[in-house]
């Protein structure tokens, strides 16, 4: 996955946007003002931080040594950092955005919810 495809498909969810409150180089996606990813798109190797159930952040750093570790400067019970140089397929990587996405989205108040889920 390039840095213009991560940064096309973080946007793809409904609602999410793109914000630089930390640096011009930091890309953070957020839905409703809730951070779901956050990566240097131009860094090497690209990396994106994603919020994870816990019990699946632990099962996928275990099977994914090296490529999936505890979320760089995040909690690193609930944020993975996914290494996205072309190791882990990208089928997977895109999973692990859209459960982050979703995580994030499953915590916000009914009302932001529902909003949402209107066309």
């Amino acid at each position: 996955m390039t840095p213009q495809e991560l940064r096309a498909f973080c946007l793809s969810f409904n609602a999410a946007a793109e914000d630089f409150p930390f640096n011009p180089e930091t890309s953070v996606f957020k839905v409703l003002g809730k951070l779901f990813a956050l990566t240097a798109l131009d860094a090497r190797p690209l990396t994106v931080n994603l919020k994870c159930d816990p019990d699946d952040a632990v099962r996928l750093r275990d099977e994914h040594e090296g490529l999936i570790i505890p979320g760089y400067h995040m909690n690193k019970r609930h944020w993975n950092t996914v290494t996205v140089d072309g190791e882990l397929p990208d089928q997977l990587v895109r999973e692990l955005i859209e459960d982050s996405y979703d995580l994030v989205v499953a915590g916000l108040p009914r009302a932001e919810r529902l909003r949402l889920d209107r066309p």
